[in-house]
């Protein structure tokens, strides 16, 4: 059932996660600052918090434009100026043309794997065109999403203050507690890691400035981004080395300074980040070593996804307590 329902679930859920995570706020707006309407005071956060990204994005915007465009001409003038005789020695350049003036298009498409396999791709690249209209649906799908949000955020105190009359009263107790736990565990979890990413990302950003790459500052960000999700900043790595092959191509520096260049970056930034902004910032929350966050990740994205992956380290931790405090402990006193 969850799989079937994943496509309609997974906006209410990101909803009620960002609902959950705004909340804080929305209560300091509207207690601290006196709002009386609690609907007003969603309005005001909102407009706040599309406020900052719209901002982000004008300044950034520019800044990534042109870093795109000075890596474009630098990659079009690196092929335009390009001299084999740097990279293939006569006799390779010769087998090379051999090849390619041996090549015969016409004999290549008669093969019947090759035509069995054009006419499956075929109804795929149409399948492609067509589905680039699916934006109308993802915009819809949005929309919904926003309305999801909206109304969660005015009800949110309505939810906290009635969600344990839905249980049964001789597990009432229980559940309160646990459901106190998750909600401390969650708090600590995405405060901290969201402060780590969003240093992370503006150390990447610097280091990538100071090392020359081009895009710097927008895979600075990315990986950032990434790093909301433990260890998932070893995603940025293959896109960061093409952006060191296009660097030494517009400068000329030979490919394994700016690989280098790039390592050191990769290396200091990480070592700050499990030497002094995890253990600062983070504390104690997960108490979980490397091999077990990679494990808590791995199943968790498994059964849920991207969704999973989220939410996959402070629910561990929370499972962990309770194992230990409910059959180990137990255990110990039978």
């Amino acid at each position: 059932m969850l799989s079937r329902l994943y496509g309609v679930l997974l906006p209410f859920f990101l909803s009620f996660l960002l609902a959950y995570l705004l909340d804080p706020l929305v209560d300091f707006v509207q207690n601290k600052c006196r709002v009386k309407f609690r609907g007003l005071s969603v309005t005001i956060v909102l407009l706040l918090f599309v406020g900052i990204l719209t901002l982000s994005v004008y300044l950034l915007i520019p800044a990534i434009g042109r870093e795109v465009q000075s890596a474009a001409v630098s990659v079009e003038q690196y092929f335009a100026n390009f001299d084999a005789d740097k990279y293939f020695t006569e006799a390779q350049q010769q087998k090379i043309h051999e090849m390619l003036d041996g090549l015969n298009l016409e004999s290549v498409l008669s093969y019947p794997e090759v035509r069995d396999a054009l006419k499956d791709l075929a109804p795929k690249i149409g399948g492609w065109i067509t589905g680039g209209l699916s934006w109308l649906a993802e915009l819809v799908v949005i929309l919904i999403g926003l309305m999801y949000l909206i109304f969660l955020m005015i009800d949110f105190p309505k939810i906290r203050a009635n969600w344990s009359s839905y249980v049964p009263a001789q597990y009432r107790d229980k559940v309160r507690v646990l459901v106190h736990d998750v909600d401390h565990n969650m708090n600590a979890y995405f405060r901290g890691q969201g402060l780590v990413a969003l240093i992370v990302g503006i150390l990447f950003a610097i280091g990538f400035c100071i090392i020359g790459m081009p895009m710097g500052i927008a895979m600075g960000l990315i990986i950032g981004l990434l790093n909301l999700v433990p260890y998932m900043q070893a995603l940025g790595i293959p896109p960061c080395i093409l952006l060191c092959l296009v660097q030494s191509a517009q400068t000329g520096r030979p490919v394994w300074v700016t690989l280098l260049c790039m390592a050191l970056v990769f290396v200091v930034v990480q070592t700050l980040q499990d030497m002094v902004l995890t253990p600062k910032i983070m504390g104690k929350v997960t108490g979980m070593g490397p091999a077990a966050i990679l494990l808590s990740l791995s199943i968790w994205g498994a059964l849920f996804g991207v969704i999973g992956m989220i939410i996959a380290l402070p629910l561990t931790t929370l499972g962990i307590s309770y194992y230990k405090h409910y059959i180990v402990k137990h255990s110990h006193t039978d």
